[in-house]
């Protein structure tokens, strides 16, 4: 697994928005795309 640093080019990868819809990074190329991720400890339930 290869760290990013800031500044980086994110690789491609897919996932599912809170509507279960699949959502690609390549999708949303030429927007600012900003990635949040938080410990499943705070995940609502």
């Amino acid at each position: 697994m290869t760290l990013l640093n800031a500044g980086m080019k994110a690789p491609g990868f897919s996932l599912a928005d809170q509507d279960g819809k699949t959502v690609r990074l390549s999708d949303l190329a030429g927007k600012n795309v900003v990635l949040w991720f938080y410990p499943k400890a705070d995940t609502p339930v």
